[in-house]
C-alpha cells in the first residue's frame, strides 16, 4: 500500500497551482490539514478581520475537497504536536508543504523536522510568491535591501515558473482522522457581528479569485492612473486573494503577461513588491517590530499614546476616522467597514498618523493587522517602515504628504461621500477641507492644522538629530 501524505496547508487555501497538493497528490492519498494554532504565533495571532476571512476561505476550500469526494481536516492547538501526531497515527511517509518565511512558520518548520516520527520526511514546496526569497541576489550573491535594483534583477530573472494545474483526482485513505467542526472555532464575530459590511462585499474563495482575475484581465491598462483614485477606485482588491492564497501570484503574472501596457507594467511592480517585501523579511525577521535605521531614535522622536491620555485620544480619533480630514477619515472608516482600504489612502492616512500626530508607526502597523483582511506581516511592516522614513528603503521623515492637498489633486470627493456620510452634501470646492461655516455639527474639528503638524514633525525630527 501507498503511504498517506499529509497536506500542511496555511496561506495557499487552494487546489489550482498549489505546489505542495500537487507533489503529495502526485506521491500517494492524500490528507490535507489546517492547524489554527494562536499559541506559537505568541502576540502575532491572527486579527478579527482575517479571522473573518479565514473562516470563510476555509469553508470554500472544504467544499472545493468535497468536490472532488476529499475531505479537509481541520484541528486547533499547538501545530508541530498536532501534525507530528497525525503523521504518527496516520502512517503518513512525508508532510508537504508550501515555505512560509514568517519568524513563527519557519520556527514551526524547524521544529517539526525534528519532531516527526521515523520514516516521516517534511518536504518544502515553494508555491506563494513569483520567486523564492533569496533567488535574486546582487553580483556578489547577498540580497537585496532596495527595491528599485531588486525589481530589475528579478525582471530580468522573468519568467516565474509554470502554473501547475489543480489535482484531477485525488485520493485519500479509507479511514481519516478526525476533524474539529469550523463553527466551533468562533471565528466569526458575534455580539455584535461588526462584519456585516465586510460581507456585502467581499466574496471569498478560490473560485471568487479566479472571477476577479477576469474581470481585473479587461481593467489593468486603466491601473496606471486609476490606481491614485479612490473615488474611481481602479484597483484589482486582489490583496486579500493573494495572502491568504487562493491565487497564486504565478497564476496572476502568467494570465497578464500579454498585455502591453503602462497598467500592466505598473501592476507588475506591485506582484514584485510583495516578493519584496519577502526578501526584506527573511533579512530582518523582526522588520515589522523594529525600526531599521539607527539615525531614528524612537524613544525621542516619538509621542508614546501610552504616556498620555491625549495622545490616547488622538490615537483613537485616526483609529474611528474621527481626524477632521476627511481623506484620513474616509479611508479608516472604510478599513474598519470592509477590512481593505484604497492603496493611496493607505499612505495617507498612515503618514498622518506617523508625521501629524508623531505617533509611533508600529502603532499603526498593529491597528491594520487586525483590521486588514489582507494584513500580511512583511508587506504591512515593511510599507510601514516606508512611510515612517525608518526602513532600509523608505521615504525620507521630512516628507509630509499633505492629506488636504492629496485629496484635492487625487479627486477624492466620491470616496469621501461614500464613508464619510455626514460630509456627502458639501459641494466638491468645501468636501476636502470644510471651513467652519460648511462644517457639519457632526463632524469634527481638526485634530491639529496641517502646517502646525508639519512644523512640529520637522521640529522633533531636528531635535532628535541634534541630540
Amino acid at each position: 500500500m501507498v503511504s498517506p501524505q499529509i497536506v500542511w496547508l496555511r496561506r495557499d487555501l487552494r487546489l489550482a497551482d498549489n505546489p505542495a497538493l500537487y507533489a503529495a497528490a502526485q506521491a500517494g492519498p492524500i490528507i490535507p490539514v489546517f492547524v489554527l494554532d494562536d499559541e506559537r504565533t505568541g502576540d502575532r495571532k491572527y486579527g478579527g478581520a482575517s479571522r473573518w476571512w479565514l473562516h470563510h476561505s476555509l469553508e470554500t476550500l472544504a467544499k472545493s475537497f468535497g468536490r472532488h469526494n476529499a475531505a479537509l481536516i481541520l484541528r486547533r492547538g499547538d501545530r508541530v504536536n498536532i501534525l507530528a501526531d497525525l503523521a504518527a497515527k496516520t502512517g503518513a511517509s512525508a508532510i508537504h508543504a508550501n515555505r512560509h518565511y514568517e519568524p513563527w512558520w519557519r520556527k514551526a518548520q524547524g521544529d517539526l523536522k525534528k519532531a516527526l516520527p521515523d520514516g516521516c520526511e517534511l518536504e518544502l514546496h515553494d508555491g506563494n510568491y513569483l520567486m523564492p526569497p533569496g533567488t535574486a541576489t546582487t553580483g556578489s550573491g547577498t540580497p537585496y535591501k532596495i527595491y528599485t535594483p531588486f525589481s530589475r534583477a528579478l525582471r530580468d530573472l522573468m519568467p516565474p515558473r509554470d502554473e501547475l494545474p489543480a489535482p484531477e483526482t485525488i485520493s485519500q485513505p479509507g479511514e481519516l482522522p478526525p476533524s474539529d467542526d469550523l463553527a466551533d472555532w468562533g471565528l466569526l464575530p458575534t455580539n455584535p457581528d461588526w462584519a456585516t459590511q465586510m460581507a456585502q462585499f467581499w466574496s471569498i474563495g478560490e473560485d471568487a479569485a479566479h472571477e476577479r482575475l477576469d474581470w481585473w484581465a479587461d481593467h489593468v491598462g486603466e491601473y496606471d492612473e486609476g490606481r491614485n483614485l479612490p473615488s474611481v477606485d481602479q484597483t484589482s482588491q486582489m490583496s486579500p486573494h493573494l495572502h491568504w492564497g487562493e491565487i497564486s501570484p504565478v497564476q496572476i503574472w502568467h494570465r497578464l503577461k500579454d498585455k502591453r501596457s503602462d497598467g500592466w507594467r505598473t501592476y507588475e511592480s506591485e506582484l514584485i513588491w510583495r516578493d519584496y517585501a519577502q526578501n526584506i523579511l527573511c533579512q530582518f525577521p523582526r522588520y515589522p517590530e523594529e525600526s531599521y535605521r539607527d539615525a531614528i531614535d524612537d524613544a525621542k522622536l516619538w509621542r508614546n499614546p501610552n504616556r498620555g491620555h491625549v495622545i490616547q485620544e488622538e490615537l483613537e480619533a485616526w483609529q474611528h476616522g474621527r481626524t477632521g480630514y476627511p481623506i484620513v477619515d474616509a479611508g479608516m472608516r472604510q478599513l474598519w467597514a470592509i477590512g481593505w482600504m484604497h492603496n493611496r489612502v493607505r499612505m495617507i492616512a498612515a503618514s498622518f498618523l506617523i508625521k501629524h500626530l508623531l505617533i509611533d508607526w508600529r502603532h499603526g502597523e498593529r491597528w491594520f493587522w487586525d483590521t486588514l483582511v489582507d494584513a500580511d506581516y512583511a508587506s504591512n511592516g515593511v510599507n510601514w517602515q516606508w512611510v515612517a522614513g525608518t526602513g532600509v528603503d523608505s521615504n525620507m521623515f521630512p516628507r509630509i504628504m499633505a492629506p488636504l492637498s492629496q485629496s484635492e489633486k487625487f479627486d477624492a470627493a466620491g470616496y469621501i461621500r461614500e464613508w464619510v456620510p455626514e460630509l456627502a452634501d458639501l459641494p466638491d470646492s468645501e468636501i476636502h477641507d470644510p471651513s467652519d461655516k460648511c462644517r457639519p455639527s457632526d463632524y469634527p474639528a481638526k485634530i491639529i492644522g496641517h502646517k502646525e503638524a508639519r512644523e512640529r514633525a520637522l521640529e522633533a525630527y531636528r531635535a532628535m538629530k541634534d541630540d
